[in-house]
């Protein structure tokens, strides 16, 4: 196979078309190997517009990296700065958290599962992304006790973001999840102002998998 070649269309055939227009996550896109952060079984369909399968002998749950586009948009809207401290909710395979790293500061990325916390660990020392941590961890609360963070990412989709994460923004801070249940579910940036004062806007539709751990609303049973 052919993964520059490959490569080169992600880019050109799915992430342009889909608003990604900023030079510089374009460039990182084409530096950063995607098929790197892929199980060897499924390096075939790496770079194709879809959900890529993440086996696991811990979780019954099958995990997925996001489609190329959608990890793209979001780090396109997120306009990660370089002094800025990053936490991601959903390593996955480390790929997301490899992006981030090339532009912040600093990344803590959060895996629950076992399988996958060593998978991207692994793959990220391999790229050599010094900068990003993974932590074997639930991340549906997040890491109340590492201070405020500059940006938050959740890599995998919620009913709803809970205010405690929200809470571990800094003035100025951006999170962004896909929101919402099947089949409608939407990318959402959340930006906080003062103490008390949070701005959302819906940036497109998708869906995602979910990330375990995270409330549900209740279901009424008649």
């Amino acid at each position: 196979m052919n993964f520059e070649q490959a490569r080169f269309n992600m880019i050109e055939q799915q992430i342009r078309p889909w608003d990604v227009l900023d030079t510089d996550v374009l460039a990182l896109l084409a530096v950063v190997r995607r098929e790197d952060f892929v199980p060897p079984a499924y390096q075939s369909i790496a770079f194709m517009d879809t959900a890529v399968p993440l086996p696991s002998t811990t979780s019954p749950a099958l995990q997925h990296m996001l489609e190329p586009k959608v990890e793209a948009r979001l780090l396109q809207e997120l306009d990660v700065r370089k002094h800025e401290r990053v936490l991601e909710i959903g390593a996955g395979s480390g790929y997301m958290a490899a992006l981030l790293g090339h532009r912040a500061q600093h990344v803590t990325t959060l895996e629950i599962d076992r399988d996958l916390a060593r998978f991207a660990r692994q793959n990220l020392a391999r790229a050599g992304a010094m900068n990003v941590t993974v932590l074997e961890a639930d991340g549906a609360a997040g890491l109340p006790d590492e201070g405020a963070f500059d940006v938050i990412v959740l890599s995998g989709s919620v009913a709803d973001v809970p205010a405690a994460l929200l809470g571990q923004l800094k003035p100025g801070g951006r999170l962004v999840a896909v929101v919402g249940q099947w089949p409608i579910m939407r990318a959402r940036l959340f930006t906080r102002g003062g103490e008390h004062d949070f701005r959302s806007v819906d940036l497109f539709d998708t869906v995602a998998p979910r990330l375990r751990n995270f409330p549900e609303p209740s279901r009424f049973h008649f």
